[in-house]
């Protein structure tokens, strides 16, 4: 997986980049066939102190790309937020898949024994 690390008025530390990471290889159990990550990283300060930093994440997949950002007063909490929206969209996706191929194999099931009979 490619992986892209911006920032914005965010010091750039090896500790932000490894709880990315960490991040990351829990996204990949789920869906191990992502192309691509972008993680933007800001820190805005005309904005009210309990809403000063923003992660934003575009995941890149087979289909639409996957987009969520949240904006909090730390950043790590901020990098959470963004990857639990990030995770609830990927089951929300993986449950999509799984219960479309559940009513396609009952359909097929259901003709098949009409026409047995």
């Amino acid at each position: 997986m490619k992986f892209i690390l911006s920032t914005h008025n965010v010091t750039y530390t090896k500790s932000l980049e490894e709880h990315i990471l960490d991040k990351l290889s829990k996204l990949e159990h789920l869906d191990r066939w992502t192309v691509d990550a972008r993680v933007l990283l800001e820190h805005d300060t005309t904005k009210a102190p309990e809403k000063q930093f923003k992660c934003s994440v575009r995941l890149g997949v087979r289909g639409p790309d996957l987009f969520a950002e949240a904006s909090e007063s730390d950043l790590y909490t901020a990098i959470d937020m963004a990857f639990k929206k990030i995770e609830q969209q990927l089951r929300k996706r993986h449950g999509r898949r799984k219960a479309s191929k559940r009513t396609e194999a009952a359909r097929f099931k259901r003709q098949r024994q009409e026409s047995e009979q």
